[in-house]
């Protein structure tokens, strides 16, 4: 396996990483009717706005993982509102009938959460990686964190953070491992985060 930029033609096997580990690390499939939904939120606005801070993980025949980072969270955050919403807007109408865990994700898309001042004050960048069961336990997801990171910190980042969801209690451990520390608490996630050495 090999950690390699983003490049256009993983497009298709990031989308499918992103279903496949949609569920806390667990494949959502079963969750979704629209198999693109996630890949439209977690994955797109990074590799399209974000790409030199995008990496994937091949194992020589497809993308079994990746690691996403965006170097300036409240730019990405606008130019996600200008430039990436408004066609999912469009697509995805709000009042159209369908399954509960798609229309949560089409609530996201027509209202987005703003990363909160505060916290971009010390970790103004951000991240976030899924891997297949396959690639994991093998030390591809570290490599893939740190590889991200130091892209992040080279630009110039003085500190990134991510969210993990609170029921994941095997990533938590994994992202505390590599330096990571809680910076918030909710009651259905953690916002973990690193400075910059």
């Amino acid at each position: 396996m090999n950690v390699r930029r983003f490049r256009p033609q993983d497009l298709t096997g990031t989308y499918r990483v992103c279903l496949a580990t949609g569920d806390a690390g667990d494949d959502a499939t079963r969750l979704h009717d629209d198999p693109n939904l996630l890949g439209h939120l977690y994955v797109g606005p990074y590799v399209c706005l974000e790409p030199l801070h995008a990496f994937v993980l091949r194992d020589g025949v497809e993308v079994v993982g990746y690691a996403l980072g965006a170097l300036d969270t409240a730019s990405f955050e606008e130019r996600a509102e200008k430039h990436w919403w408004p066609p999912l807007r469009a697509m995805y109408l709000p009042d159209t009938p369908r399954g509960q865990a798609d229309a949560a994700l089409v609530r996201a898309v027509h209202a987005p959460d703003a990363s909160p001042a505060g916290l971009l004050a010390s970790y103004p960048s951000h991240l976030h990686v899924d891997l297949l069961p396959r690639a994991q336990g093998r030390g591809y997801g570290r490599a893939m964190i740190e590889e991200v990171a130091a892209s992040l910190f080279r630009a110039g980042s003085t500190g990134i953070h991510l969210r993990v969801e609170r029921r994941n209690q095997r990533a938590i451990g994994f992202y505390e491992h590599l330096g990571f520390a809680s910076v918030e608490t909710h009651a259905d996630r953690l916002v973990m985060g690193r400075a910059a050495p």
